[in-house]
């Protein structure tokens, strides 16, 4: 059984590119060591088009009858990885190939690499296949939902191993570069399979890779080579138009470098981009504003539900200066009709979302305004999802919710499966444990259709999670989109 397999994942690496044939041999005993194994025999069989799952599965189950680890997700999560070692080329050799495909161009450089990625099993495709996606109309234009399934759930003998193992502080974080190559612990992935580009942005070294979790298409992260804080400065808007530059087909954009309105890392400096265009980036200027100094630089209000300044120009050097001039008036920013406060108690309330992109020959910088106040009626954020959505969304709208793609937790899956069950059979969702929070929800939007059937409650269900996601994202604009709101944003605007 163990010979099969180790051919078949041999012929997968031939198959794909990540192992050439003069490395079978080697690969092969690599292989064999890992399962400590000293004999090999050549299956007679020949193997063709093999399926990376299931080959993996086997070799998993192999591992677990030889007692090398437990049966767990956890560990085989650990060993998965190991295996997938054997096959993938060393970083040097990965770096090497990428600078060779970026002289043909950018383009061949990133889908070299994203497909090396995924082959490598660094990106699980067989996981990322299972996420839920679909797209939903709203006021602001189509809007994508996905329900995350990729990240696998703890599991139980990985939380109780986890307490009772050896602290470590080594990598500082998942985004510092001493991950590539690292065996991972039950508290820490592993990433054997794992390459990074070293690439140069504002003069200092960074490091380029994928999202083992891909919410989007070549959702790649851009990272700092030393574990610093993010910080949204004049330095951000420098980097973010580094990369753009070297990768024009790419957006690059910046979580907001505070609590509630940041990202879920905001210990190590680091960016998120990727070859996708969101529904953001295609919402139309609604009102254009001219500001003093930069007359010769496009800028607008765009029309969505967060509060976006969008400035054009073609040096992007103008578009850093105003960026820098806009936060430094948005940091120290206070209205208090609009309720919005720089600060409360020395804490700053104030930052910035930005994302850039080249556009028809021009860069483009959007400017998304974030404050992170609470009060008693909102202590998780005044300009967060309200406790009304909660069922549906409560974390923090980060970079990639921005942008209008909403990340929604794993648990809905299960939850929409009862909502169909309960609603086409008139069953009171209010008792059951698992949906009963979604009952008022349910209520507010059932007579709005006149028939609901096994044909198009999925659908219903689908649209009635993306209006409140739209809702959510209103929650988080800091200005409305109201002829009220409209007037406070012009009020800022005023004072650059």
């Amino acid at each position: 059984m163990l010979n099969e397999s180790i051919k078949k994942l041999i012929q997968y690496g031939v198959e794909t590119g990540l192992l050439p044939e003069c490395e079978k041999i080697y690969a092969r005993n690599l292989l064999l060591d890992l399962f400590h194994e000293d004999s090999y025999e050549e299956p007679q069989e020949e193997y063709k088009d093999v399926n990376l799952e299931e080959v993996l599965k086997d070799l998993l189950d192999e591992a677990v009858k030889r007692e090398l680890i437990e049966d767990s997700i956890g560990y085989r999560d650990l060993f998965d990885t190991k295996i997938m070692n054997c096959l993938v080329p060393r970083p040097a050799q990965v770096q090497r190939e990428f600078f060779e495909r970026y002289k043909e161009s950018p383009e061949a450089a990133t889908e070299y690499f994203y497909k090396l990625s995924q082959d490598s099993d660094y990106i699980r495709r067989y996981r990322v296949k299972k996420d839920k996606k679909w797209k939903v109309d709203s006021p602001y234009g189509e809007i994508d939902i996905t329900i995350n399934l990729s990240k696998p759930e703890k599991d139980p003998k990985a939380i109780a191993a986890a307490k009772n193992a050896k602290t470590t502080s080594y990598p500082s974080c998942q985004l510092c570069v001493e991950n590539e190559g690292y065996a991972g612990r039950l508290d820490h992935p592993a990433r054997e399979n794992h390459r990074i580009i070293p690439i140069t942005i504002n003069d200092s070294q960074w490091g380029f890779q994928y999202s083992p979790y891909v919410y989007y298409n070549e959702h790649c992260i851009v990272f700092n080579g030393k574990h610093v804080p993010m910080k949204i400065d004049r330095a951000a808007f420098t980097k973010l138009f580094d990369f753009v530059k070297q990768f024009p087909h790419y957006f690059l954009g910046s979580n907001a470098d505070l609590p509630i309105v940041g990202g879920s890392i905001l210990s190590h400096d680091h960016f998120q981009g990727g070859h996708y265009t969101f529904a953001m980036a295609k919402a139309p200027i609604e009102k254009e504003v001219v500001i003093p100094g930069y007359e010769d630089v496009e800028s607008g209000i765009v029309k969505w539900p967060l509060s976006v300044l969008r400035i054009r120009h073609k040096d992007e050097k103008r578009l850093i200066d105003l960026a820098d001039h806009v936060l430094q008036a948005w940091r120290s920013y206070t209205d208090e009709e609009a309720f919005i406060y720089a600060e409360t108690d020395g804490e700053p309330h104030n930052t910035i979302t930005p994302i850039a992109r080249r556009k028809d020959g021009m860069y483009e910088l959007d400017l998304t305004l974030r404050n992170n106040i609470t009060t008693s009626e909102h202590p998780l954020g005044v300009y967060h999802p309200h406790a009304e959505y909660h069922h549906i969304k409560k974390e923090n709208i980060g970079l990639i919710e921005v942008m209008g793609l909403a990340v929604l937790p794993a648990r809905l899956k299960e939850e929409m499966e009862l909502l169909k069950e309960y609603i086409l059979n008139g069953k009171d969702i209010r008792n059951c444990e698992k949906i009963e929070k979604h009952a008022d929800w349910v209520e507010g939007f059932l007579p709005k259709y006149e028939q609901i059937n096994e044909k198009n409650i999925e659908e219903i269900l689908e649209q009635e999670i993306g209006s409140v996601f739209v809702k959510v994202l209103e929650d988080a604009g800091v200005y409305k989109c109201t002829e009220e709101g409209r007037n406070a944003f012009l009020r800022f605007i005023k004072t650059l």
